[in-house]
């Protein structure tokens, strides 16, 4: 257990090397805190013992180790107020009834990213989790229909096609024929159903048999492709941390598509999550913190990463912000 100078030491080191990544000196203590300098160097180096701080070798000032970040986040950080500016950016974005829950994600984080110059990741739906429970149309008029697919989770993908020349008995015959065979299959097996038992046999029951067969493996392949934005990735190239050319290309190599839904993947943990250092599987020098969505159309991780060195207290509450908005938009 630190004590009250210690926690307060702790903090200013943290947030110090945060804001100006050089490593803090005694003196600079010693003027905020208006300790002696015996005082602070005796502290600092209990925070050492500790493991809490670590020195450089290019100077004599200290900065937070793995741990001592962790300690930060988990018993010192106070969250940071929006700035009524950043504020404005993102209302405006959830105040527009004209984008979709995907768009509205997606310039959020533009914008988190943009103002924090870190790189912001979502990960949409993870459809193997649902099952296919249902598939219906609804007319709209002679050329246009909306087809919606549910699952056993609740959850609904709706999408207007042009099916202009096609009767609507051609459509429900489609549907029919795709409810009886494909419902109770996982989402992200249905594109392959439909093409291995649905098409060679929809020709048999109705006369548009490609069209049709095309509008519906359309639909599914929406509604089960991962959604995987990565924005700001060449914010890494900014940091301090990263002048080196080979470590640079590892972390640029781990934010590809492929790689980064591992590392965001979405788990059963709804809380803000920090992984730090180590623990967040890109590099010693990284920082992830994420976060899991969920509304009555998709769910979905969003994250934001940046070095270890992270402004943490602007960025969880941004976090919550974002995520409380596209939960209630």
């Amino acid at each position: 257990m630190l004590t009250n100078r210690q926690n307060e030491i702790l903090k200013l080191i943290v947030l110090e090397y945060i804001k100006l990544a050089k490593p803090v000196s005694s003196n600079l203590i010693c003027d905020r805190l208006k300790c002696s300098s015996a005082t602070v160097r005796s502290e600092m180096a209990v925070l050492e013992e500790l493991g809490l701080l670590e020195k450089t070798h290019t100077s004599s000032g200290r900065v937070p180790s793995e741990k001592g970040y962790r300690y930060y986040v988990d018993n010192l950080m106070k969250l940071k107020e929006i700035s009524a500016e950043d504020m404005l950016k993102l209302q405006l974005i959830f105040n527009n009834n004209q984008l979709e829950l995907s768009d509205c994600l997606k310039k959020s984080l533009e914008i988190v990213s943009d103002i924090t110059s870190y790189t912001s990741v979502v990960l949409g739906t993870k459809s193997h989790d649902n099952i296919l429970k249902e598939v219906d149309v609804v007319p709209l008029s002679d050329n246009l229909m909306t087809v919606i697919v549910i699952t056993d989770k609740g959850f609904v993908e709706h999408k207007t096609i042009d099916v202009n020349g096609i009767s609507l008995e051609e459509i429900k015959k489609t549907v029919n024929l795709i409810n009886n065979l494909i419902i109770g299959t996982p989402i992200d097996e249905v594109s392959s159903k439909l093409e291995f038992e649905i098409k060679p046999i929809i020709g048999n029951y109705v006369k548009e048999h490609e069209r049709l067969y095309n509008v519906f493996y359309s639909v599914f392949s929406n509604f089960t492709n991962k959604n995987v934005d990565i924005v700001g990735k060449k914010n890494i190239l900014k940091l301090p941390e990263f002048s080196n050319v080979e470590k640079v290309r590892s972390v640029m190599d781990k934010l590809d598509e492929q790689n980064i839904e591992n590392i965001v993947e979405k788990d059963n943990d709804n809380n803000i999550k920090i992984y730090i250092g180590k623990e967040s599987n890109i590099d010693d020098d990284m920082t992830v913190i994420k976060t899991n969505y969920k509304t009555d159309k998709e769910e979905g991780t969003i994250a934001i990463i940046g070095p270890k060195r992270m402004e943490y207290d602007r960025v969880v509450n941004l976090l919550e912000f974002i995520k409380d908005n596209i939960e209630n938009k």
